[in-house]
């Protein structure tokens, strides 16, 4: 009887891994599956979570990229998210907070406004990120993630191009849907 109860076990771990092979990780799991080193992330708004790509661009508009919004609905479920940008005026960083309000980003998101941070100069982010200390760190900027690189534990580079020399704690990816597996 014993043999009987060991294959019983056995089939539970078979079905286990056929289970796992076809029902690929929820996007919370891929979530925190990446980030598991990561109890704080910091995330740039441009070209990450907004269409814009530069603070000229925000003083039009701000729209967050639906196909971004997904992940970024998840990331406060794990981690202590911060969102920054640098902007031109006042005008713009209310479109930002707008946008994101209307994303429903504050109110299913887990996402208060008190940690979305605006700036004037790079350098105000590059400061804002120092003195977080997050684990993690997105951002579009490769120099800004260049100059971070021996400050952050890991960080994510968000473009088209690849980083030429990627320090070995930099990922690259050419969105943030994409670095979480729903491209």
């Amino acid at each position: 009887m014993t043999s009987g109860a060991g294959s019983s076990s056995e089939d539970l771990r078979a079905q286990n891994v056929v289970d796992e092979f076809f029902h690929p990780p929820t996007l919370g799991q891929v979530v925190r599956q990446k980030l598991s080193e990561g109890r704080k992330v910091t995330c740039r708004l441009l070209g990450v979570v907004l269409e814009e790509n530069t603070p000229e661009e925000l003083q039009k508009q701000a729209t967050v990229r639906s196909s971004a919004l997904e992940v970024l609905l998840e990331i406060p479920k794990f981690c202590d998210l911060y969102l920054m940008e640098r902007v031109l005026d006042d005008e713009s960083e209310q479109k930002v907070l707008a946008a994101l309000e209307n994303a429903g980003v504050f109110t299913s998101g887990g996402l208060v406004k008190d940690k979305v941070l605006f700036c004037s100069t790079e350098t105000g982010r590059t400061s804002f990120v120092r003195q977080l200390e997050p684990d993690w760190h997105i951002d579009s900027s490769a120099e800004i993630v260049t100059q971070l690189a021996r400050f952050i534990k890991y960080q994510l580079h968000v473009s088209p191009t690849k980083l030429e020399r990627s320090p070995g704690n930099v990922f690259s990816s050419s969105s943030l849907e994409h670095f979480f597996g729903l491209v």
